[in-house]
Formats: structure tokens, sequence, C-alpha cells
């Protein structure tokens, strides 16, 4: 059996960046992956909202993405499109880019930290301690972790496993998109009726197609089964009396509106993250994102566990701060979805939804949502600020200029002085905090929520986010300092 701190299941875009997290803050980590290489068949994630890219400039990693992606105003609702370009974020966009592209750049990040993924390897069981998780493999052989994180998927076996209860809505929809040769020209564009949602488009090879139709019938088979070029022909039929000779599939998906979260993203030393603990129909485009973003909260905190650096109860912050996250997330897709149908009711519900989102606040209030630019954790009363995500300053301090983003590469906190040089001491929390005196001129405004009162100090967090606001005399600057990095050394 090998020992190590933490063993994630699923390398997927969040057990990548988790690994990625834990990695930076020298923690042991492996990465198990019944996958045999890190290629993707079929369509899957198709982009990165703000907040996300903004997740990775923090890491100092972002212009990886944007350099093989499509700059683009991705943020929609049902389809209906969102403009943030007037945001107050130095990525006032998304980034359309596909997750076999996305896995494969965080994968190199990951082996650059030197993460070993195993790959072609399948987790059976797992049974959990007081001090440890044992994990069955099923080649025979285990492994042991202090503590194990399930990324693996809406099927998640580590969910099962470790007794988290999946609550939540049964599908409505079922729908099957693929790549595929057809015999006969196809309806090209999208089409919307009594069915549900249908499209087919060219791919740029000019010999296959990308097609996306709803099929006739719903049920539990599109969680638990693999559809065939049979279940893709019956579908097409049902809705163009055709199925246009298709053949040859390069690969074919089935997904559906089922939405659902774990009741606990944590049981003692199980964790889970990303689809694991929460699915739903991919409208909107957050599901990846959701999952980034979930192991940028997740990581700093195991990683200060388990050097002993915080108790374990420092952990159940990340349910308390996260859980809420997605619990939004499933409420705005189920939301969307039924403006995604036809007839005349929806349609005109559709029109006015349109025409409310051509006004300012509607815009602002629904784009910040599904960007993930207007997170806010609550950690209490206090400045606007407290709990939401730290803009990236051009500051000025005495070595020069620098994005503020810069200070956060290596994944560790900084309590940013903006008043008298030496007006804050935390020598007690010199090894864990780094404390930067500048100055900044500019003005402080953030998503959806304007402009907000310069601060004199703040307290930001290894994930972007603001754990204190304060003033030069340090008011309850030593409790948020404790609360998230631990106790003090003593003198």
């Amino acid at each position: 059996m090998t020992n190590h701190a933490v063993v994630i299941v699923g390398a997927g875009p969040t057990g990548l960046m988790l690994a990625a997290e834990l990695a930076l803050a020298k923690v042991d980590v492996v990465i198990v992956e019944r996958r045999a290489s890190q290629d993707i068949v079929g369509s899957r994630a198709g982009g990165l909202h703000a907040r996300t890219i903004e997740v990775l400039d923090q890491r100092g990693i972002a212009d990886r993405f944007l350099a093989q992606g499509q700059i683009a105003q991705v943020a929609s609702f049902a389809w209906i499109r969102l403009d943030i370009s007037d945001f107050p974020t130095r990525h006032p966009y998304g980034l359309a880019l596909g997750q076999s592209h996305i896995e494969r750049i965080l994968a190199d990040r990951v082996g650059e930290l030197g993460v070993e993924i195993q790959r072609g390897r399948e987790v059976t069981a797992i049974a959990q301690d007081d001090t440890g998780v044992d994990i069955a493999l099923d080649d025979g052989r285990s492994l042991r972790a202090d503590y194990l994180v399930g990324c693996d998927g809406g099927r998640s076996l580590i969910r099962k496993s470790a007794g988290i209860d999946f609550p939540g809505w049964d599908p409505t929809i079922s729908c099957l998109i693929a790549e595929i040769e057809v015999t006969k020209e196809p309806a090209w564009g999208l089409r919307r009726d009594d069915k549900g949602i249908h499209s087919f488009s060219r791919l740029e090879d000019g010999k296959r197609v990308r097609l996306l139709v709803t099929e006739p019938h719903v049920g539990q088979r599109g969680y638990v089964s693999e559809p065939g070029l049979r279940d893709l022909s019956e579908a097409l039929i049902a809705v163009y009396g055709t199925d246009y000779g298709i053949h040859t599939p390069t690969w074919i998906s089935r997904f559906t509106d089922m939405t659902r979260q774990a009741a606990s993203y944590r049981n003692r030393r199980v964790l889970l993250a990303g689809d694991a603990a929460h699915v739903h129909f991919p409208v909107g485009g957050q599901g990846l994102n959701a999952g980034v973003q979930d192991a940028v909260n997740l990581g700093w905190k195991l990683a200060q566990v388990v050097k002993g650096t915080s108790p374990d109860s420092l952990l159940d912050s990340y349910h308390a701060e996260r859980h809420p996250v997605a619990a939004r997330v499933l409420r705005n897709t189920m939301a969307q979805t039924p403006l995604l149908g036809h007839g005349d009711r929806i349609d005109a519900l559709r029109d006015t939804v349109s025409e409310l989102l051509t006004m300012d606040e509607p815009r602002k209030r629904i784009a910040g949502m599904i960007s993930g630019l207007d997170i806010r954790y609550d950690l209490g009363e206090g400045h606007p600020l407290l709990g939401r995500r730290m803009p990236d300053l051009d500051l000025v301090t005495a070595n020069g200029s620098l994005r503020l983003y810069a200070l956060l590469h290596d994944a560790r906190p900084v309590l940013l002085n903006l008043g008298e040089p030496a007006g804050l001491d935390i020598t007690a929390w010199a090894d864990r905090v780094r404390q930067i005196d500048a100055a900044y001129a500019g003005a402080w405004e953030l998503p959806v929520l304007g402009a907000v009162t310069a601060p004199m100090a703040v307290l930001i967090r290894p994930d972007g986010y603001i754990a204190w606001v304060g003033d030069r005399a340090g008011h309850g600057l030593a409790d948020a300092l404790t609360t998230w990095f631990g106790p003090p050394i003593a003198a």
C-alpha cells in the first residue's frame, strides 16, 4: 500500500486544478484516473467564464488559455446573449475553448509541478477511519490517503461510497449530441419545436456534421446508459422524419436536465468537488467553471489542514461557501431550461425576458451570476468588499509597479496595506502571510455592486477572496488571520 497526503480521483478540469493548487503548497498529492490518456471523446464544456479566467490569472497561467481560445461574449441566459464588456475586470469577456484543450493545458501545468497522474486505474472501493482513507484499485493494488477528494463526475463512486446523498430533480429532457457523417443534406441550423431543440452544423473538414437532437422519451436512462447509432436515428426520425443516412459516428453523447447536488461536500476525510458534487443542464456553460472554482476554494484549505497549519474544522468552510454557489447555479439552469422550448406562451416569455435583459440592472445582475463575478461568501457584516473577489489593481510599491494578481501566483495569502507603512503587525503569521505596503489611486468598483469605499487594508485569501477589511489599527485582523490561516506562532 502506497501512502499519500491527498489522493484525487478524476483528472478532469476540477481534479487537475485541485492537484495544481495542492502542489503549489508542497502537499504530496496523486491523481487516479481511469482514462488511459487525457484525450476526450465527445463534446463537453466549451469555454471559460470571466471569473474562471481571473482565477487562472491569479496563478499566472491565464495567457496559456487565452492563446488557444477565442475571446468572446459567452455569457448568456437561455441563449440570450449577455454583454459584460463594461464590467470592471481585466477580463470582461469569456473564452471559447473546448474542454479537451482546457484539460491538456491543466495537465501540462500539473506535470510542471511534479504531480503524478496514475492513468488507466479505477477506484473500486474506499474505507475511511479516523486517520485516513484506504482506496482499493481495479488492479488489486491499494492506496492510503490522509484525505480523498472525489472529482469523478456525476456518477461519482466516491460520493456513493462515502454515503453522501445526492438529492434533486429527475430529468425532463434528454438530448443527444454527436459528430457524424450523413448521406443526405440535413436541415442546417437551429430548430425549436414541440419536441425540443435541435440543430445541424457543418464541421471544418466539410465531411462531418455536429448535431443536437432532443429525444422523444425521457427517463433515468439518460444518466446510466451510453447512446448508440440506433438511439440517434430514432430521435432524428421522430423530429425530422428522416435520419439523413447517418453513419460513421466519431462520438455520440447523451445529456439531460437532471439537477442534483450533494447534501454535503464532505464526510470526514472524503470530500467532493465539481460534477461529483453538482450536476445540471449545461445551459449557460457554468459546470466546468464551478468545478474549477471549487478546486481553488478547497485547495489552500486542504493544504493547510494536511500540513497542520489549520485545524480540520477549516474544511467545513468549503461546504459552507461553495454549496450555496452551486445551488444558485442549479436554480438558474432550471429557470433557463423552459425558455429553450417552443410554443406561443414560451415564445412570449422568452421575448419578455430578452427585453428585460437589455436593461442595465437586470443584465448586470444576471451576467454577474452567470460569469461568477458577483460571488460573495458570507463572512459576516462589514465593508462591501468582505467575502468578494479582490479586483486586480495596478499597485505602486517601494519596488515599483505591479498587478495585484501577481502577488497570488504562489497561492499564498496577502495582507495589502494601503495606508501608512508598518501600520499593521502580522509578525506571528509572517511565515504564512505576506504583507505588502502599496498605493492605489484608482476607483474601487465591483461588478454588479458598483463603486465602493476605498479600504485602508485588506486580507486576501489564496483564492482571491477578501477575508478582512480594516483600518490602520488592525481591529479584528488577528481573529481573521487565526480563522483562515491558523493560530499565531508563539513568541
